[in-house]
């Protein structure tokens, strides 16, 4: 492993405009952190990708690198790019099991944070540096969110979730309540009476998108989110039919071939599936079928029927009469995506949604309640892991200058937020 990292440093050109860097969503100094590992500060390179993306170890398995920082390197206009992922990975997990360094003293100021998926880890890992006394509140028994109950273990190992718990959690003192849903047991007004000075939610879209079709209730039929979660309790049979085809149905059909389904399709609405080419190849490889330009009509007991669809060159899609066909399953799976859901809105007064249910929020994630910020899927939808860190960081910003001017306001008048009875 060593020497191929190395080899894949030294093809490093060290850009003076890093394209690189640029391409990459969280902006990290991938020259800088080349440099370090090839004049062997292997703990600077380390703490440079940390201090940058608390995520650093779960993004060199799971971005799309391709896209991001590896498909902006000047080395594959002609060739094959400088391979940053592996060497991100090398570094960040050897560099995470020498962590040891305790917590920040605390500044005396409690913050909430609802779900530990991207968002809420990287807010509270954040947060904690400034000295806040953070506790996650996860409605799970685990921490990770989607990144433990969404992506299969053959992409990024649950053990990487339990060092992260350890390194990062742990060693900040960050607490965690976990079998704990906001909005149900205890809301937001709980937490604010309990003295949090500021709430991040980070709830993630967890309730699955629709088809409306006839047959969706049928007991062959599962969503991909749900599948994900426990992939071990479902039992497919031999023939799968999954609708959809973005990097979520290429998770399910890979983690199905893993589990004994023996054929397993792909059905895209478009000629061109929405899932990167890099999990789509991965798919193929492993045996997975695609099906471009089908409708799906009606779901049966045993298969789908679908009918053909006329893509113009603008995008817009036709059915085209007479081509209705079943194709024949044990067993199908619906991944188009997930909403969000509405336990915390339900019992929380003057925190607005849009129509899909996501949370209305600014640039830097304050919501219409004060004191309440939100970011991730559960205000812009399904995104990637390092779009979530990204954003999260801006917001974290914005909670810790919130909370600031708070403790600023109480130093200058400190009875403000005293009963009056007691200030008599």
């Amino acid at each position: 492993m060593a020497l191929h990292v190395m080899d894949e440093a030294n093809r490093c050109l060290q850009c003076k405009k890093p394209r690189c860097q640029q391409g990459c969503p969280i902006h990290t100094n991938i020259p800088e952190v080349i440099r370090l590992l090839k004049e062997g500060k292997l703990n600077e390179a380390g703490w440079t990708l940390f201090e940058n993306n608390p995520l650093t170890t779960v993004c060199s398995l799971i971005c799309n690198h391709e896209n991001q920082c590896e498909g902006h390197c000047v080395r594959g206009i002609k060739g094959a790019p400088v391979h940053f992922s592996v060497i991100e990975h090398y570094i960040s997990s050897t560099y995470a099991s020498q962590m040891t360094k305790g917590p920040t003293p605390k500044n005396g100021m409690r913050v909430a944070i609802i779900g530990s998926g991207p968002a809420g880890l990287t807010i509270a890992v954040i947060l904690a540096r400034y000295g806040y006394d953070v506790t996650i509140f996860e409605s799970h028994d685990k921490i990770g969110g989607v990144l433990r109950y969404g992506i299969p273990e053959f992409r990024l190992p649950k053990s990487v979730l339990d060092d992260f718990e350890y390194r990062h959690l742990q060693l900040k003192d960050i607490k965690v309540r976990p079998n704990t849903d906001i909005g149900k047991a205890l809301t937001i007004d709980d937490l604010f009476r309990d003295g949090y000075k500021s709430i991040f939610i980070g709830t993630g879209v967890w309730r699955p998108n629709m088809l409306g079709i006839k047959g969706e209730s049928l007991g062959n039929v599962h969503f991909a989110i749900n599948y994900l979660a426990n992939p071990d309790v479902y039992h497919l049979g031999e023939r799968l039919v999954i609708i959809g085809a973005g990097n979520a149905a290429m998770d399910v059909a890979r983690t199905a071939i893993r589990h004994g389904v023996q054929h397993v399709t792909c059905f895209s609405i478009t000629r061109k599936v929405t899932a990167s080419d890099y999990e789509v190849s991965y798919a193929k490889l492993e045996g997975v079928e695609f099906q471009y330009n089908k409708k799906p009509l009606e779901i049966y007991d045993d298969g789908v029927v679908f009918c053909d669809l006329d893509e113009a060159e603008d995008g817009t899609l036709t059915p085209v009469p007479g081509t209705e066909q079943k194709y024949l399953s044990d067993s199908v799976i619906i991944s188009i995506s997930q909403g969000a859901e509405n336990s915390i809105t339900d019992s929380t007064a003057g925190l607005e949604v849009n129509p899909r249910g996501l949370f209305v929020a600014n640039e830097v994630g304050q919501t219409t309640r004060p004191g309440v910020f939100a970011s991730g899927d559960a205000v812009q939808g399904a995104s990637t892991v390092v779009e979530a860190v990204a954003h999260s960081k801006k917001v974290a910003e914005a909670m810790h200058q919130y909370m600031q001017s708070l403790a600023k306001d109480e130093e200058e008048d400190p009875y403000q937020n005293v009963p009056v009875a007691m200030q008599e």
